[in-house]
């Protein structure tokens, strides 16, 4: 087994110090940060979403595996420039206004991570305004929202308007636990059931 796929393992098995001793012997070793991260990390979380896709990984299982990819992004981001790190697109996420759930949001946030999107995470309870500034900031290829409530998923279509009035050109994602594939296509915008699925979706968009 390589020193890529030790790392890999590593990330899938939610070993955090076994990640950190791994590649910090990889980089005595003389190993390209760069490949740490493709080949050993992200291989990992790859394997950790396809996983959690067939139901072979749960929450907290998944939740531990990213632990132990950020311990070992810890390590090997500060080793590279910004330009030598592939993203895929810009991804701005939050859950709605007068809504705190965000568990699954937070799950999505780790699958586009680890499918090379910078993610741009507006936390809970985020007014449409902060949508757009962030947006716009950040010149989002991706808007994504989440609610847990059919009280707050109202304020998607309102999200959406607003950024295209203020001139956004971006694609929109919805998720959460009352929605559906024709609410989503009412207000224009891509419906996702789960964090594996939108990571896969947002690859198709871009």
């Amino acid at each position: 087994m390589s020193t890529y796929e030790r790392i890999s393992q590593f990330v899938v098995d939610g070993k955090e110090d076994d990640v950190i001793n791994e590649i910090n012997n990889a980089l005595k070793a003389g190993e390209d940060a760069t490949n740490i991260i493709n080949k050993g990390l992200l291989e990992g979380m790859a394997i950790v979403g396809e996983k959690f896709a067939k139901s072979e990984m749960f929450v907290p299982e998944v939740l531990m595996a990213s632990r132990s990819m950020n311990a070992g992004m810890d390590i090997v981001k500060p080793l590279i420039s910004d330009s030598e790190i592939h993203n895929l697109g810009t991804v701005v996420i939050g859950t709605v206004k007068g809504d705190l759930h965000d568990i699954g949001k937070n799950l999505v946030v780790m699958m586009l991570e680890s499918a090379g999107f910078k993610v741009v995470n507006l936390g809970v309870d985020t007014a449409k305004e902060e949508f757009v500034e962030k947006a716009k900031e950040n010149n989002a290829d991706i808007v994504a929202m989440s609610a847990m409530l059919t009280t707050t998923m109202a304020h998607m279509e309102d999200i959406i308007k607003a950024c295209q009035d203020a001139g956004i050109e971006a694609k929109y994602m919805v998720g959460g636990a009352p929605l559906t594939p024709a609410y989503a296509e009412r207000i224009n915008a891509i419906y996702s059931a789960d964090a594996s699925t939108a990571a896969l979706k947002a690859k198709e968009i871009i």
